[in-house]
């Protein structure tokens, strides 16, 4: 069951129409997604202007991707309609003050730095700036990810539109308020750790049964991966989905009192929520910086 919100991976060939996008911070995420907008067409290398810390480290960019990369952030937003942040959160607001005099009055900020809010990035700017807010996860580095978007109080419809087309790039996107951005956080963004510790246990039973340990892996994981393809391609709920595997006085309803008797239920709600509230203190702290 698909949204109206819900974006998955684009068409290659189709142009973002964006004259120069300036990638702040092409660390993991950043190069994540500079690699998945190149491979989709969406903004032409030689509209990508690129910045890390070291010179060795954008020098090694510019040969691999055909991009300009450099150290230079006030360089590198001169004239850029499009502005990704991708940095450490903490990070983010010395490098607002820094370029906040290069900066296109009408550029659109799109902000990958988790905690930072789109208030956060206007208020250090000053004026009416076009923010948009993204929490992407980790499988976005290879194009399975999970994408929220919020749009700042000066962002257009057109400015949400291209966000999700630019990571949608990278898997599938959602429009969200950004009141939820921490549960989103705590939810989808910490979740690829929580379903890491599942494939892990899941694989180390498979062991107690004796199987090898690399097989054992390999069918944890894409058990995982072809339950969670069900979910999203039949949009049935996970309890239905659940009960056709669960045939009576079978195999699996003796697993299942185990993992209740565990408190494996509980024990996640509870992960997602305590994880939420640090988001939401982080959030608190960089405001309060």
């Amino acid at each position: 069951m698909k949204t109206k919100s819900e974006r998955h991976t684009p068409a290659g060939g189709r142009d973002a129409g964006v004259q120069k996008l300036a990638l702040i911070g092409a660390g993991k995420l950043g190069e994540g997604l500079l690699s998945s907008l190149l491979a989709s067409q969406l903004v032409p290398a030689d509209h990508v202007v690129a910045t890390v810390a070291h010179q060795p480290r954008a020098d090694h960019l510019a040969q691999k991707y055909g991009i300009e990369a450099g150290t230079n952030n006030q360089r590198a937003v001169a004239g850029a309609d499009l502005v990704l942040i991708c940095l450490k959160p903490q990070q983010v607001k010395g490098f607002l003050h820094e370029v906040k005099k290069q900066l296109r009055h009408d550029a659109l900020l799109i902000s990958a730095a988790a905690s930072v809010t789109t208030s956060l990035i206007e208020k250090e700017l000053g004026g009416p700036a076009r923010v948009v807010r993204a929490m992407p996860n980790t499988p976005s580095l290879i194009r399975q990810g999970m994408t929220a978007i919020a749009r700042g109080q000066h962002a257009t419809d057109a400015d949400v539109a291209l966000s999700e087309l630019l990571f949608s790039s990278m898997g599938r996107t959602v429009v969200a308020d950004e009141k939820h951005m921490d549960a989103i956080t705590g939810l989808s963004a910490s979740g690829p750790a929580y379903v890491y510790m599942i494939i892990e246990s899941l694989a180390e039973g498979g062991v107690k049964m004796g199987l090898p340990r690399e097989l054992s892996t390999l069918l944890s994981a894409q058990t995982l991966l072809g339950a969670s393809a069900l979910v999203l391609e039949t949009g049935e709920h996970p309890a239905k989905l659940k009960d056709v595997v669960t045939t009576p006085a079978g195999c699996t309803i003796d697993g299942l009192l185990e993992l209740e008797e565990g408190g494996l239920r509980v024990t996640l709600i509870k992960a997602v929520v305590r994880a939420a509230e640090r988001a939401r203190q982080l959030v608190q702290d960089q405001n309060s910086h």
